[in-house]
């Protein structure tokens, strides 16, 4: 038996239901437990590869449906108004689809869309005479991500979620007819048939039982049920123990493992699936799907597609013949589509030729490590976590000491990225460069979380990528940190920043009407030239910023711009503004066309 739940306020047997500001509040729980156990999660992910990686991908997963559902609540804000229940919970579910990350991410995602689906109403509408819609929600959720999966397996995040959708729909409700739903008692059931369901998943996966865990999917799972659990009722539910499983007391294999688990988690270990992949005690593939053999394919492919559905049905099909552990979900022409093959570039033009594919992540398994990486015994004193849109800028931060966190042409770094890099640096104080004014609410978010984690972190308020390597270009980590953050806000605070964009259709700017074609000039953000030539231009926005006067000019070149622009630029600068220095750089292939900054 498990214990009982324990109450955090008064009123926590009152039946509650799961309107709006439960379900944000069920986001914001979610996402800070799986912060807390992200690690333990992604230590004993054994299946369906042994990767170290379920508990990172369910809480960067996570961490974009609370986005969009901060989305959701800030639109209605403006306009003074309260978002409906259901509304939240389909942003809640989109967040996830367009944020999934892995298997299991992929899966969560396709179950949040459940329960935004079909007769539940989002398990938000009016109760039914007997009580909570949220045990057919969650049953219909259930249903929906076990049909998303090519070749599903028991013992996984499927099984635990079938057991607590039927735990919840067997619940008898406590209320009346007409009177409220009761959605405690049906989230207390969910989590009590999770939990249960977790700790069979062993006998039912050989894997994880020779390893001695439980599934990874399913104990994140049990998580987001938790803070399910904490937003309805109040109610904090008696976690497991670990999500480390000792062995059975009558389990001794043939390479004389010995009941008390010393070939289990910290043991001498074997391969995952992949012979790259060493992890606790997986010693094979017995009872997992024929689809995942020990032996099974090098990369592992993700991408959003824009497609309809009969496309979609064809795309299963073939990615069905190219590899194995494919998951597709979403649906209304937009999907997530997860697979693991030998041949990438097949598994994108698949995508190709059933729709828009975007947004894709292509991982080999052989690059990745079996479990979180190494660390150094000691840590470093202090550290620098800049954010740079291009390869070239990224080198060039890591030559100067930080540790860099790559912004892909529209995607945004999560905040779940940057707190991953903070703990890669290592250091006892951490200075985070955002460089860009939209990461202003992520990086606060990074900082927060690693400030609980130990971390002394300070956020530069950089805007511009050239903002942060003038900050960098003062940072000395042997002053005190206050001081030497207050040089590197100052460095950045005084140095203007401008972007040479090309405009992809006619549209209203600050500077007047832009044409599909015509270069733009960005100066602090703001539209302030707009031209025909690339050349032209960059020299119009570079008088304006020196009309100030300024010290030093940096450009930022992407690959592709001649060097010529380069030369150019410098004489232009050199014939004007004799005092005013200037420095080349590359940014490489991700990055805007030129960045200027001027110290």
């Amino acid at each position: 038996m498990h214990q009982a739940s324990r109450p955090l306020k008064e009123d926590h047997q009152v039946p509650q239901t799961l309107d709006a500001a439960a379900v944000r509040n069920w986001c914001a729980l979610a996402l800070e437990a799986l912060g807390r156990e992200r690690e333990e999660i992604d230590a004993i992910n054994v299946y369906p590869v042994a990767d170290g990686d379920t508990g990172t991908n369910l809480y960067l997963t996570v961490e974009s449906a609370a986005q969009a559902v901060e989305a959701v609540f800030a639109a209605h804000e403006t306009g003074g108004t309260e978002p409906a229940a259901a509304d939240v919970v389909r942003a809640m579910a989109h967040g996830a689809l367009i944020g999934a990350r892995g298997n299991s991410g992929t899966i969560l995602a396709q179950l949040l869309r459940g329960m935004a689906d079909g007769p539940a109403e989002a398990a938000a509408g009016p109760a039914a005479e007997d009580g909570s819609r949220l045990g057919p929600a969650l049953r219909r959720a259930a249903e929906l991500a076990r049909e998303a999966v090519a070749h599903p397996v028991e013992g996984t995040i499927l099984s635990v979620a079938e057991a607590a959708a039927e735990a919840a729909c067997a619940t008898a409700p406590e209320t009346g007819a007409g009177g409220p739903p009761d959605d405690g008692t049906a989230v207390r059931a969910a989590y009590a048939g999770a939990r249960t369901a977790l700790d069979a998943t062993p006998d039912q996966l050989a894997v994880l039982d020779r390893a001695g865990v439980v599934d990874a999917g399913g104990r994140g799972l049990l998580t987001v049920f938790g803070a399910l659990v904490r937003a309805v009722t109040g109610e904090a539910p008696t976690p497991p123990p670990t999500a480390l499983r000792r062995r059975r007391k009558d389990a001794v294999d043939e390479k004389g493992d010995q009941p008390d688990g010393t070939g289990g988690p910290g043991g001498s270990g074997g391969h995952g699936r992949h012979g790259t992949h060493t992890h606790v005690g997986c010693e094979d593939t017995e009872g997992a799907d024929p689809h995942a053999a020990a032996d099974g394919p090098a990369f592992e492919v993700i991408y959003l597609l824009e497609a309809e559905d009969d496309a979609v049905a064809r795309l299963r099909r073939r990615l069905d013949a190219l590899g194995d552990s494919l998951v597709v979900v979403g649906g209304d022409g937009l999907w997530n589509v997860h697979v693991h093959v030998d041949d990438a570039g097949a598994a994108v033009e698949a995508g190709v030729e059933a729709g828009r594919p975007y947004r894709i992540r292509i991982t080999h398994f052989g690059a990745a490590p079996a479990g979180p990486a190494p660390r150094p015994q000691e840590r470093a004193q202090r550290a620098v976590v800049a954010v740079v849109p291009g390869e070239g800028l990224a080198k060039l931060c890591a030559r100067a000491g930080a540790t860099t966190v790559l912004a892909r042409p529209g995607e945004a770094p999560a905040s779940g990225e940057l707190v991953e890099a903070i703990r890669r640096a290592h250091a006892h104080e951490v200075v985070l460069l955002p460089n860009d004014t939209e990461l202003r609410h992520t990086a606060a978010a990074a900082a927060e979380q690693a400030r609980a984690e130990g971390v002394r972190v300070a956020l530069v308020p950089s805007r511009a990528a050239v903002q942060g390597i003038a900050a960098l270009a003062v940072h000395q980590p042997d002053r005190r940190f206050d001081e030497d953050v207050v040089a590197m806000t100052a460095a950045a605070g005084a140095t203007r920043y401008a972007e040479l964009a090309v405009a992809e259709r006619q549209s209203w700017t600050s500077a007047g009407v832009c044409q599909a074609g015509d270069v733009l000039g960005l100066i602090d953000g703001d539209v302030a030239v707009i031209g025909v030539d690339l050349a032209a231009t960059s020299e119009a926005v570079l008088g304006r910023m020196l009309a100030a006067g300024g010290e030093l000019v940096t450009l930022v070149l992407a690959d592709g711009v001649p060097q010529a622009l380069a030369d150019r630029l410098e004489a232009y600068v050199r014939e004007r503004h004799l005092a005013v220095d200037t420095v080349v750089y590359r940014g490489g292939p991700q990055s805007p066309p030129l960045l200027v900054g001027v110290e």
